[in-house]
């Protein structure tokens, strides 16, 4: 539509101090296309960059491992391992009078089914397998997400006999404990009490409402390993034995990841795992890890483990080509992704470069040639090689020994893998009421209420805080914004420009400028920055025709506006629903970035622009935005300081329990918007506290009693807390909310007497 009428219109001029727009192509793909070569060009030049960020010192072993010591850490918390785990974990046996906990048994082993505890309300639970000799070595064995325990300990299933490794370890004297992991089915990802399901895969289920609380699949299943690790550790202050872990596929990258954080596993093994992070955008989502590029390939990974023993294992990785499809009863909400194998010159230019990083210790790693069963996850070469790296006396395996047949007549590992992602889902939903606290403890003690002027200094950190960590800061550009406009349309009360400038380097921000026609010369009058929503397009908020969806939603609110005399720019938010846009987050995220990276950027350029020109009053530009662009006037204000005013539509909300809770069925836990969640969020920044670094300016909610995307309840519950501030602080009428008998769409009346009196403007023309 804008195009057309631009067009049409071409021949009326720029905007003075502009140049002539031309061309009719897709100004949404623009940006978006743009966003996207700027990611993929910063994906490069973080790799280069990372070198920065470490200090290894090579000059003994010892003093090698403390020098990535504070490397260590900051991996632990991006990949979520954060929590105390309990003290003194020790294997229970599962059993009852039907099931018994001894389950199969060799002339080497006997196999138990244990758990054993991580965290006051989270188990792990598998396979022993304890040796009829005095252990050699304890090793925890993980299988790919999609296998059994005991498929790997050769206890039924159809592994091929050479893929049992964990049963191989056990017949070579090892002490093994086999955890289950959290698996890609999708049968158990939902809420039975809002009778609610999805296609999500249980990893993904549970990495949704983990994230929002700086907490991860990833995190959860590598605690699982380090509990094992514990006591392995207890064991070893009487009988020291060497520690070690291995694993295939996602037991691979949880055996990697644990040897990277814990210096007391002496060796990992890791197949079908080790590789070039740098598509980590095209893996699944439950594998994204928020920022690690910026530090972490597995290059640096394994640098973590030197001069610990590291064994890469280049078999074949598990294929997974997407979720699983959605069936009957399931929403298919799930996001795409998928695991491949990479190809092997590739893996061993990662293994070469992670060689390199260790320096004097890169004889510690080592990389296996592909054997002939790498399709189906470790052989039986690579455990050898494992116990000879250990320094433990074997030339070759023992042979495999007969097994018994598992005895559990009424065992049920469907009901295993319900008990493991119900008490995840436990866990985490708690973190809900949790991160309340930990937010007061974090945002709101420490800033102490006496002026409006002291909160607003005070507010200082946290905003470097919430940009820099949370949302993803982009450097300043202070390039030129080479402005090209061309008209809109020319209409009796107002004239619109379509306006597209340089804000990053290939990335363009698109709008609209509406400007009313009875501006005198060298009036400076006050400017609304209107925000349209998800899909929408800056055509959507100047639509009159009342039959239009976009008119029933927006209400043309930008056009109403330029009538009551407002200079008004309406820009695009160049995020959409199809997977084009979703990936553009997908793609920030590993570098420490967001969607929201960008729409800082944009709204940045966007007022270094107004503030030139020469009809804006730079002190009295506000926004005001719907639904996403409700989210905008939300977070944008906060960190941006220019804008004097914000209006709050269609998104207020109890934003982290909107994110996480399985108990409201409009949650984004059940919706297809895999990217809507923020790494850490719920432990620093609510929507109280987001509107609270906007204090002592004036902030507004707009909310219709009708509005799915929340509820008046949870609504009111997290804006009392901001009126509370702004009573506190001596200024009640710098807030207000306001409610409506409607849905999702601006109302127009209310918020518009707010900026009128807040930018003390007489409107030209009534709504």
């Amino acid at each position: 539509m804008a195009i057309a009428i631009a067009a049409r219109a071409a021949d009326t001029g720029p905007l003075a101090g502009t140049t002539l727009l031309t061309g009719d192509q897709d100004r949404s793909e623009e940006m978006r296309s743009g966003i996207e070569r700027y990611l993929d060009r910063e994906t490069a030049a973080f790799m280069a960059a990372r070198g920065a960020k470490w200090q290894r010192d090579n000059s003994s072993a010892t003093a090698f491992a403390g020098s990535v010591a504070p490397n260590r850490g900051r991996f632990a918390r991006a990949i979520g391992a954060v929590e105390p785990r309990q003290p003194n974990p020790e294997p229970q046996y599962i059993g009852t009078t039907s099931v018994p906990a001894r389950i199969a048994e060799s002339d080497r082993f006997t196999a138990y089914a244990v758990r054993w505890s991580v965290y006051d309300d989270v188990d792990a639970e598998g396979i022993w397998l304890e040796p009829k000799t005095k252990p050699v070595a304890r090793v925890v064995a993980l299988p790919d997400a999609d296998q059994t325990p005991e498929e790997i300990a050769g206890i039924g299933g159809d592994l091929p006999a050479a893929a049992q490794f964990a049963r191989r370890l056990a017949e070579n004297g090892c002490q093994v404990l086999i955890p289950m992991l959290i698996n890609r089915r999708a049968q158990f990802s939902g809420s039975s009490m809002l009778n609610r399901f999805t296609n999500e895969p249980h990893r993904e289920w549970i990495y949704r409402q983990a994230y929002t609380f700086g907490r991860h699949i990833i995190g959860y299943e590598v605690h699982k390993v380090l509990a094992a690790v514990d006591w392995f550790s207890r064991q070893n202050e009487t009988a020291h034995v060497p520690i070690a872990v291995a694993g295939w596929g996602e037991g691979g990258l949880l055996a990697f990841h644990s040897a990277a954080i814990d210096t007391r596993i002496d060796g990992a093994l890791v197949g079908g795992y080790f590789g070039s992070r740098e598509q980590l955008w095209d893996e699944p989502i439950y594998r994204n890890v928020f920022g690690l590029l910026r530090e972490f390939g597995d290059a640096e990974i394994a640098s973590l483990i030197s001069p610990r023993l590291l064994i890469v294992d280049p078999s074949a990785a598990p294929v997974v080509s997407g979720p699983p499809a959605a069936v009957a009863g399931q929403r298919a909400s799930a996001a795409a992704g998928r695991i491949t194998t990479p190809d092997i010159a590739a893996v061993r230019r990662e293994f070469d470069r992670a060689r390199q990083l260790c320096g004097p210790f890169a004889a510690s790693l080592t990389m296996r040639k592909a054997h002939a069963n790498s399709a189906t996850g470790i052989d039986e070469s690579s455990v050898l090689e494992l116990l000879q790296a250990l320094k433990l006396p074997r030339r070759t395996l023992a042979p495999a020994a007969e097994m018994h047949v598992d005895s559990r007549w009424a065992f049920s590992a469907d009901d295993r893998q319900r008990r493991q992602v119900a008490q995840l889902e436990e866990h985490t939903q708690r973190l809900i009421a949790v991160s309340r606290g930990v937010r007061e403890d974090f945002f709101w003690k420490p800033a102490k209420l006496s002026t409006p002027e002291a909160w607003d200094r005070a507010m200082a950190a946290p905003r470097e805080i919430l940009w820099r960590d949370i949302v993803g800061q982009l450097p300043r550009r202070d390039a030129p914004l080479n402005v090209r406009t061309r008209v809109l349309y020319d209409h009796a009360e107002s004239i619109g420009y379509e306006v597209v400038m340089d804000a990053l380097p290939e990335v363009t921000l698109w709008g609209y400028l509406l400007l009313p026609k009875a501006l005198a010369a060298g009036e400076r009058r006050p400017v609304v920055v209107a925000q349209h929503g998800l899909s929408g397009l800056p055509a959507d908020l100047i639509n009159e025709d009342p039959k239009a969806r976009a008119n029933r939603v927006y209400k043309a609110f930008a056009t109403q506006l330029v009538n009551r005399g407002y200079v008004v720019f309406v820009p695009h938010f160049p995020w959409r629903a199809q997977e084009d846009y979703k990936r553009l987050q997908r793609k920030a995220n590993p570098l420490g970035l967001s969607v929201f990276s960008f729409i800082l950027a944009h709204h940045g350029r966007l007022l270094d622009w107004l503030e030139t020109q020469p009809f804006v009053d730079p002190r009295r530009i506000g926004l005001y935005g719907l639904s996403w662009g409700g989210k905008v006037a939300i977070r944008v204000p906060g960190l941006e300081r220019r804008y004097a005013l914000s209006i709050a539509s269609g998104d207020f909300n109890e934003w982290i329990w909107k994110n996480a809770t399985m108990a409201w069925p409009s949650s984004y836990m059940f919706a297809p918007e895999p990217d809507m969640f923020d790494f850490n969020l719920g432990m620093t920044f609510g929507h109280a506290e987001m509107a609270a670094m906007i204090a002592p300016r004036p902030f507004m909610v707009e909310r219709g009693h009708d509005d799915g995307v929340g509820t008046d309840e949870m609504v009111s519950f997290e804006y009392a807390k901001v009126r509370r501030l702004y009573d506190k602080l001596g200024i009640p009428g710098q807030t207000e909310i306001t409610y409506f008998n409607s849905g999702h769409e601006i109302r127009g009346v209310e918020t518009f007497n707010f900026i009128d009196r807040h930018f003390n403007w007489r409107p030209t023309a009534k709504p």
